[in-house]
Parts: C-alpha cells; structure tokens; sequence
C-alpha cells in the first residue's frame, strides 16, 4: 500500500472496516467518504452553533476524527433548536 493511500484509509476510517483494500480502491471510496464526513460535520456544526463552513473543511480533511470531535464537543448558545 502506498504511503497516500496508507493516510487516506486512516483518516476516512477504511481501515478499520476494510484494511486488505488495494491502493486504487482504497483512493475512489476515501474520496467519497471524506464528502459525507465534511456533510455530517457541516450539519452537526450548523446543530451545535459551531461556523458551518470551517468544520465543513474540518470534516473533508480530518475525516472520521472531526466528526468525532465535533460529536464531544459542547453546544453553544448559538445553537438552533430544533422545531417539534
């Protein structure tokens, strides 16, 4: 495995599901699934009252570890309740 895709399966969490994945493989899906990390940070951001569009890039470059991040931290008091 290559070093790049070594970083990609860590980061978007493929190695841990999937860790005999070849490079090619391992590059197309951790493409993907850093976009719906960077989509769930986005959306627990905007939840939580943290800057959309910064965690939105969290999310697309640190991946699985952002969106745990973003799950443990607190809510602000900027935060939109959620309508019944």
């Amino acid at each position: 495995m290559t070093d790049v895709a070594a970083l990609v399966s860590t980061v978007s969490g493929l190695r841990f599901v999937a860790p005999t994945l070849d490079a090619p493989t391992i590059l197309g899906t951790g493409a993907v699934v850093q976009v719906c990390h960077g989509i769930l940070c986005r959306i627990f951001a905007h939840n939580n009252g943290y800057p959309k569009n910064a965690w939105t890039a969290l999310g697309l470059i640190g991946g699985l570890w952002a969106v745990g991040l973003l799950i443990l931290l607190p809510r602000r008091g900027g935060a939109v309740a959620a309508k019944p």
